[in-house]
């Protein structure tokens, strides 16, 4: 695996309290530099995202913001999903229609991801050889490729070990 590779979802000893909190300062640092407002509906989202290495949706995020007391409408989620989207805090995992925190906030990349399909936690990688290849296959097309995720499913060392494969 590369060094690159920053998938704390599958490492035994995480410690999500500290993962959580660095992505919460690391977005308030991004935001200061791009002169952007990480407002506390905005912080707050993002925490709700972080809150597991497992996509979200936004109507999960919706619930859980009404669960809080917060009288939120599904545009205010919106909103913030795509403020978190605009600022790179935040990926959208195509497949899934869910959200999940970017492991590389404020730097352009673009992500792979991988997704156990027993668990459904999420690692994120940035590969730069991967990156490359799909360029340069898109660019031996006449193809400008301007955004890609690449999204990989399989299954963990812990559901595998669980599953019997």
């Amino acid at each position: 695996m590369s060094s690159e590779t920053a998938g704390p979802a599958f490492t035994p000893r995480h410690d999500h309290d500290r993962c959580v909190s660095r992505a919460l300062e690391t977005a308030a640092e991004v935001c200061r530099r791009q002169g952007a407002r990480l407002t506390p509906q905005r912080r707050r989202v993002l925490e709700l995202v972080w809150a597991s290495h497992r996509p979200v949706g936004a109507y999960t995020l919706l619930e859980e913001l009404r669960a809080e007391g917060i009288n939120a409408a599904p545009p205010t989620v919106y909103r913030a999903l795509d403020f978190l989207l605009e600022h790179g805090l935040i990926h959208r995992l195509e497949s899934l229609n869910a959200f999940v925190g970017c492991t590389h906030p404020g730097k352009p990349h673009a992500g792979q991801f991988l997704v156990c399909r027993g668990c459904q936690e999420v690692a994120e990688l940035d590969e730069r050889r991967i990156t490359r290849a799909v360029e340069a296959s898109a660019a031996d097309l006449g193809f400008s490729a301007e955004h890609h995720t690449v999204e990989i499913s399989g299954l963990c060392d812990h559901c595998r070990e669980h599953a019997g494969e």
